[in-house]
């Protein structure tokens, strides 16, 4: 479906990232990595995903608190794979704390990473997509990007400001042959997610798998966590003909949360 479109995906080294990539790779897009990791491991994926669907693979470890840096990648993308004509923010990170103690050089760090990043390799890509009259650019929000949960400041602002930077690209742009939108996906099974697991099942006294179900039920109806594989389908879906009028939404991927 993606034949020979040009694909930059942001912390991809990993979790929903890798699964993004991966799909847009089995599409027919050549992809260009980012992310943190071991060198060798993140190699090994690279030479895999490039194997095994028979498209260019490459890898850039651009530090996306550093704008610099984040310029560099999306030059590096366009001059290595031959264009931008997908880009998927998704890179992030988490913190949990009350307010009051929230260490400030966290925030700094999550805002950076997953609201700041964002807009830099926005601006930087879109000159790039005006030029060929076609973009897309999907934004991992999450449901914290259109509902809070305590103890997560950071977070929860930098996804309610990544869905806004989304609406305001989509007007921006509307009408041009690119589009921007959001996902929201709810509790996905990442490493991102092990830690607040380990959490529960502590606080409970109980065992992880416990903990587990226990994360679930408090938030997310269908007591099942949202897959990685389906996160993929629906970017593929945005990146695609059918969804050229689909341009400035916030999609809930997240098993009825942001229903209650």
């Amino acid at each position: 479906m993606l034949n020979d479109k040009c694909a930059l995906v942001t912390g991809s080294t990993s979790g929903i990232g890798l699964g993004i990539a991966r799909a847009l790779a089995a599409q027919g897009c050549r992809v260009m990595l980012n992310g943190f990791g071991d060198a060798a491991a993140i190699e090994r994926t690279r030479a895999a995903l490039e194997k095994e669907h028979g498209v260019a693979v490459r890898y850039d470890g651009a530090d996306l608190t550093k704008p610099v840096q984040v310029a560099g990648l999306v030059a590096a993308a366009a001059r290595e794979l031959g264009g931008v004509d997908i880009l998927v923010n998704n890179a992030g990170i988490q913190h949990t704390a009350p307010v009051d103690s929230f260490p400030a050089e966290r925030w700094d760090a999550i805002l950076a990473t997953n609201l700041s990043a964002a807009f830099h390799a926005i601006q930087h890509a879109l000159p790039i997509m005006k030029r060929k009259g076609f973009g897309r650019i999907v934004n991992t929000a999450s449901v914290h990007g259109l509902v809070a949960s305590a103890n997560k400041a950071a977070y929860v602002a930098a996804k309610h400001g990544l869905v806004g930077l989304t609406k305001v690209v989509a007007l921006e742009t509307a009408g041009t042959g690119i589009t921007c939108n959001a996902f929201c996906p709810g509790w996905t099974r990442t490493e991102l997610i092990e830690p607040q697991i380990a959490a529960k099942a502590k606080a409970l006294g109980v065992s992880l798998q416990e903990g587990e179900r226990e994360l679930l039920a408090e938030k997310q109806p269908s007591k099942q966590f949202v897959t990685v594989d389906q996160i993929g389908a629906l970017v593929i879906f945005l990146c695609s003909a059918a969804a050229e009028q689909i341009t400035g939404a916030a999609i809930p991927i997240d098993g009825g949360w942001t229903a209650q």
